[in-house]
């Protein structure tokens, strides 16, 4: 694809965007989960359920402001930022019109997204009287993109930050689409991630296809020296150092004895994915890749031999 071939989706977006089509969604006080089993495992591990199955519901409340905290972050200081700086023309690489367009309705999107999770934040809150733990000031990307574009000449950080972007906007998609699908949480958290993968799914395709035109337009030595980098940006990004370091305060939060802590705290160490291949998130990554026809570049298939199948 090229810059003259984009097509805007303004007019999907002035239809279908969630901020000009959905009401606001209010947490139900009902029995159902406030965060599915699945995507926090310390619940499901054997020396929670034999020591302190009780404190379930504690645990996925926390666990469900981190997300919405790791929501925020992503929103409103990763994408926001260098979607701002294309609509605005003030990115290295230029994009037509058509594209900042696009660009701007993705700040407007983030932005939403950001103020939706903070309100669905604070009805938590009132509505359990838990107040939040001590949530991380950073996510895996506010370490992945900075690592990564120390590593590239000056005029290749703002195409290689696009393309940690189009990483992220896509393996996003497909977490909040798996969120969505889970029946055991309430109506509200699933109506909250259904809209919000509304919006993500046009993103993921935006930034996709802003790759597939940088990237088709790149010289075969940028190309090289940005492939290179890949593996720090996926190394720094897998990463589940984040993840634990929470799950550590959260058990430190936890009303039981030190020896519970302990197994609990052996419990979480076991958990981490394996940064290669085998990864969860590696499926989604590799379609981005190729969807953005990077992965037709012998210099990427060489860079990301460790994490191909």
């Amino acid at each position: 694809m090229s810059a003259l071939e984009y097509r805007s989706f303004a007019d999907a977006w002035e239809e279908r965007a969630t901020i000009r089509t959905r009401p606001r969604r209010r947490v139900e006080d009902d029995q159902r989960l406030i965060y599915p089993l699945s995507r926090q495992p310390l619940v499901l591990s054997a020396a929670f359920q034999r020591e302190c199955p009780e404190l379930r519901d504690f645990v996925l409340v926390q666990s469900l402001y981190k997300f919405i905290n790791d929501v925020v972050i992503f929103e409103t200081e990763i994408v926001d930022r260098t979607a701002r700086r294309i609509a605005k023309d003030r990115f290295a690489v230029r994009f037509p019109f058509a594209c900042r367009y696009d660009a701007m309705t993705v700040v407007v999107d983030e932005d939403y997204h950001a103020l939706v999770a903070m309100d669905f934040l604070q009805q938590t809150i009132a509505l359990t009287g838990i107040e939040p733990i001590a949530l991380p000031k950073e996510i895996e990307l506010s370490r992945a993109i900075p690592a990564a574009l120390e590593q590239v000449p000056a005029h290749l950080r703002d195409a290689l930050e696009l393309i940690c972007v189009g990483i992220a906007e896509n393996t996003l998609t497909d977490d909040v689409a798996a969120f969505a699908r889970d029946d055991s949480v309430k109506p509200s958290v699933k109506g909250l991630m259904a809209d919000h993968l509304l919006d993500e799914g046009r993103h993921s395709s935006f930034w996709a296809r802003l790759t597939r035109i940088y990237w088709q337009s790149a010289t075969q030595t940028d190309r090289q020296a940005i492939a290179e980098v890949l593996p720090v940006f996926l190394r720094q990004y897998l990463t589940s150092d984040i993840q634990q370091a929470f799950d550590f305060t959260l058990i430190a939060a936890l009303p039981v004895d030190e020896p519970v802590r302990q197994a609990l705290r052996e419990e979480v160490q076991g958990m981490a994915y394996p940064i290669n291949h085998q990864h969860p998130l590696l499926g989604n990554i590799l379609r981005f890749f190729r969807s953005s026809s990077m992965l037709d570049s012998d210099c990427v298939q060489a860079a990301l031999r460790d994490y191909l199948p």
